[in-house]
């Protein structure tokens, strides 16, 4: 093991104690690459890669709602930080910033993919294969029950994307993201109080539109 890295392993167990074991592990790689040792630091950004992908994809999918889409953004979201990982600040909750990057990356790509959309004829595509959604036990459901059940899930995703873009960000961060209040106005940049009163009135809105639904 490198000195670098035998300091890193020293200092893990002071920053665990006010931050999460992936700021933890952000923060090794960090230092690792600033010693110059990009091999070592791409064996322990694996670990956070790791860590991250199932909440990542989950997230991106709610926003582009098509899987091959939420995996680019993913990816990309990955590369971006390690590309830029020098400039992770310790202080900083890792998932706070990587959740930033991530939703910066899903909309570039929808905006990517709006631009392309406006030069072809719009094709219909399914909800998501089976096995990419959320996993709900199916045992002891009816096939009618299935079905219902999916068609809910299309009707609150496409009330989910009327929402105003703020709303929407702040209601899938809570939601789909399980970021705290306080993650949220991090990632963000903007006060708890602004986080709750989107959050509330994207509920309400949520509402209103679901209970228009026939």
């Amino acid at each position: 093991m490198s000195r670098t890295r035998e300091r890193v392993e020293r200092d893990r167990p002071e920053r665990s104690e006010r931050l999460s074991a992936d700021s933890a592990i952000a923060a090794e790689v960090k230092s690792l690459v600033v010693a110059g040792e990009r091999d070592a630091a791409r064996e322990r950004f694996g670990d956070l890669v790791a860590s991250q992908q199932r909440r990542a994809v989950r997230l991106a999918y709610q926003y582009l709602r098509d899987t091959h889409d939420a995996d680019e953004a993913v990816q990309d979201a990955f590369v971006k930080v390690f590309t830029h990982i020098t400039s992770y600040r310790e202080e900083l909750p890792f998932e706070v910033w990587f959740t930033r990057i991530l939703v910066n990356a899903c909309l570039d790509l929808r905006k990517a993919r709006a631009r392309r959309l406006r030069w072809v004829l719009p094709i219909e595509r399914p909800y998501a294969p089976e096995g990419t959604r959320p996993e709900v036990p199916d045992r002891g459901r009816t096939t009618e029950d299935k079905l219902v059940a999916r068609a809910r899930v299309k009707e609150i995703a496409a009330a989910v994307d009327q929402l105003p873009e703020r709303q929407r960000t702040v209601f899938m961060l809570s939601h789909f993201g399980n970021q705290t209040t306080s993650q949220v106005s991090e990632a963000l940049g903007v006060s708890e109080a602004t986080v709750r009163v989107h959050l509330f009135r994207a509920v309400r809105k949520l509402r209103r539109l679901l209970e228009r639904e026939p």
